[in-house]
């Protein structure tokens, strides 16, 4: 039988939690690079990557105070975007593609060498860098009650700070788009060299938009890091920007509240397939006998896949967004 209660109880403790939180921060870089702007940015697991670790290095290895620690790793996803942007970004959307998946991959392989175990940790990762944080926590009982679940107290904490990081993020990019600043990034979208005949400077205004979504991307890198208390190299793989750009697509891009939305659905709809799939393959009579229960973390992939692609069909344009704000050459 399918207890159908333990399903949504597993997928409400997704829908609000780090996951959500980081593939949330992730998406909504994207949407700056890709929904306003028109970037192809494959790498944007980069960036999580060098703001976690930039600000786990600082405090963990060299004692700085956990606010320098988060300026640093911010400071990280802006050289990052330099690096990678100044020269990608006067050539074809390929090239910053391109670039970026394999920037990614690069630095994730450089985190987890063995050469750099006494900087980065290595494959063990890093530690320490966390106890700041954990003691700013004010929730001390064990658990709480939260919309039907109870959370402990450490995850309501980091929960809490997620979102309102989320919520300032998301404030600032509704200011920032409804801007002069927002509506040339549209234009560039739309038509590059119609805004460069107008004597917009695309390559400064893309350059900062690829800034902007970096640092949304390190801060999801740092708020995750915090929440988990360690920093594991093999967690940064490229798959992770691709389940962002899925949170971006299924809320809709070039909406400022596609990617939140997004994010909340992608990980309530793969934790709950999930729960099904664990249910319906276990027992001595299971209900799908044809899969194994070592098949369930591929399957529930192909399940939301299936589901995205359908939506795709019908409504290209994600939950919330508008099918003209998809319509844009990419370039």
């Amino acid at each position: 039988m399918i207890d159908f209660g333990q399903l949504l109880t597993v997928g409400f403790s997704q829908l609000i939690g780090p996951s959500a939180i980081f593939f949330t921060l992730l998406a909504l870089g994207l949407n700056i690079h890709f929904g306003y702007t028109g970037l192809l940015n494959f790498g944007q697991i980069g960036f999580a990557l060098v703001g976690a670790y930039g600000m786990g290095i600082a405090v963990a290895n060299y004692g700085a105070p956990l606010w320098l620690g988060i300026l640093i790793g911010m400071a990280c996803g802006v050289a990052l975007a330099l690096v990678l942007g100044i020269p990608t970004l006067r050539l074809r959307a390929d090239y910053l593609a391109i670039v970026t998946i394999a920037a990614s991959e690069i630095l994730r392989l450089i985190t987890r060498s063995t050469s750099q175990t006494g900087f980065t940790g290595g494959t063990q990762g890093l530690t320490g860098f966390a106890d700041t944080f954990a003691g700013a926590n004010p929730f001390t009982r064990p658990s709480y009650s939260l919309l039907g679940l109870d959370v402990r107290g450490p995850d309501l904490w980091a929960i809490l700070v997620g979102w309102t990081v989320v919520g300032l993020c998301v404030l600032l990019t509704w200011l920032l788009v409804r801007s002069p600043w927002g509506r040339v990034l549209k234009a560039i979208r739309e038509d590059e060299e119609a805004a460069r005949a107008l004597g917009k400077n695309v390559f400064a205004y893309k350059m900062q938009a690829l800034a902007l979504g970096g640092v949304f991307g390190a801060l999801g890198g740092i708020v995750f890091a915090l929440s988990t208390q360690s920093l594991t190299p093999d967690f940064y793989s490229p798959p992770q920007t691709f389940f962002a750009y899925a949170a971006l697509i299924l809320g809709g891009a070039g909406r400022v509240l596609g990617p939140v939305i997004g994010a909340m659905a992608f990980w309530f709809l793969l934790s709950v397939a999930d729960a099904f799939l664990r249910q319906a393959t276990a027992g001595e009579s299971p209900l799908l006998p044809v899969i194994s229960s070592q098949d369930v973390g591929a399957i529930r992939f192909v399940l939301v896949g299936a589901f995205l692609g359908f939506m795709m069909v019908f409504r290209p344009q994600g939950i919330f967004g508008r099918r003209r704000e998809v319509l844009g050459d990419g370039r």
